[in-house]
């Protein structure tokens, strides 16, 4: 009988095992966080990322579909680098005192505003805050609104008013603005003008919570005088009124 021809097979030929995807999606957050924070977002190249990451050029497209959807997963990583939800979380859980679990939280955000060597994280935000992109919505919609709400309920704990309270949504304004200050303003600039900040950190976050609180305290007592009241157990006294004509013409 003939010898019949053998078949190639169709089976491909097995691939040289490639990067873990969830592993090469990393290293180019991070490259690209770094490229960002000191080019921008406009003057940042895909080339440039790939180049320093040592990936193909294709990379960014293959794992992130464009440039602009690169740039989204930076800035929710650099949202989280700042501070993580899940890390405000652990900071106040055990934590039953709501005006303590406040000011821990608080605290913690001072302290990372004061912190030398910010990671990359810090000027991409910074960026994206000063010259707001298109993706400036995702960054909302999945970095930072989840915080803000995390923050407006341990605020309407410390305050004693529901979170939709207009009081309680300016009081978190009012707490988060001086540590947002403290994030963006450069570290040497203190530290030329006002050098006993940078000298005492822990201080400054002790006074820091002080003002915060007692502000806080005081714009939600206005707000609530019958819990004011039942506290003290006392009433407010009626402003005392003038005696009528007839009364003031006895005494005389």
């Amino acid at each position: 009988m003939p010898a019949t021809a053998k078949k190639k097979s169709t089976v491909p030929a097995r691939r040289a095992s490639r990067p873990d995807g969830d592993a090469t999606r990393l290293t180019l957050i991070e490259t690209a966080g770094q490229v960002f924070a000191e080019r921008g977002y406009a003057e940042a190249t895909s080339k440039e990322i790939c180049e320093r990451a040592g990936m193909p050029l294709a990379s960014v497209n293959y794992h992130f579909g464009s440039r602009d959807g690169l740039y989204e997963a930076v800035l929710i990583a650099a949202h989280q680098q700042v501070v993580g939800l899940e890390d405000l979380m652990a900071l106040a859980e055990g934590v039953e005192d709501p005006v303590l679990k406040l000011r821990t939280v608080l605290t913690q955000l001072v302290r990372l505003a004061t912190r030398a060597g910010a990671p990359w994280g810090f000027r991409v935000v910074l960026r994206e805050v000063m010259t707001p992109s298109a993706a400036m919505p995702t960054l909302i919609e999945k970095a930072i609104r989840p915080k803000a709400q995390f923050m407006l309920g341990l605020v309407s704990g410390a305050m004693g008013l529901p979170p939709e309270h207009p009081t309680v949504q300016r009081g978190l304004v009012f707490a988060l603005l001086p540590c947002l200050a403290i994030m963006v303003v450069p570290k040497d600039v203190p530290a030329k003008l006002l050098p006993a900040i940078s000298r005492d950190s822990e201080g400054l976050a002790e006074e820091l919570m002080r003002y915060v609180m007692a502000g806080l305290d005081a714009i939600a007592s206005v707000q609530r005088p019958e819990k004011k009241e039942a506290k003290t157990g006392k009433k407010r006294a009626s402003p005392e009124r003038p005696p009528a004509p007839e009364a003031r013409r006895e005494k005389a």
